[in-house]
């Protein structure tokens, strides 16, 4: 399934660097088709593209390492 499919905005390069938690709170608030997850690298991740999820990367310090994407 392509992104392109799914409704409502897909991508937030604008959240980069910022603080997961206000990313995510942004992220639902500006799509609220979508539930934003915060994860860690760590973080096992099932392979699959779900149009209602954005995992939001953090480093230990819980700022935002990669863009938040729909999938």
């Amino acid at each position: 399934m392509a992104s392109d499919e799914c409704q409502g905005k897909s991508s937030w390069p604008e959240l980069l660097g910022t603080k997961g938690e206000e990313a995510a709170a942004t992220i639902e608030r500006e799509n609220p088709n979508v539930n934003a997850v915060i994860v860690t690298k760590e973080t096992v991740i099932l392979p699959l593209f779900l149009c209602t999820r954005v995992l939001v990367l953090v480093d230990t310090n819980g700022i935002v390492t990669m863009v938040p994407i729909t999938g």
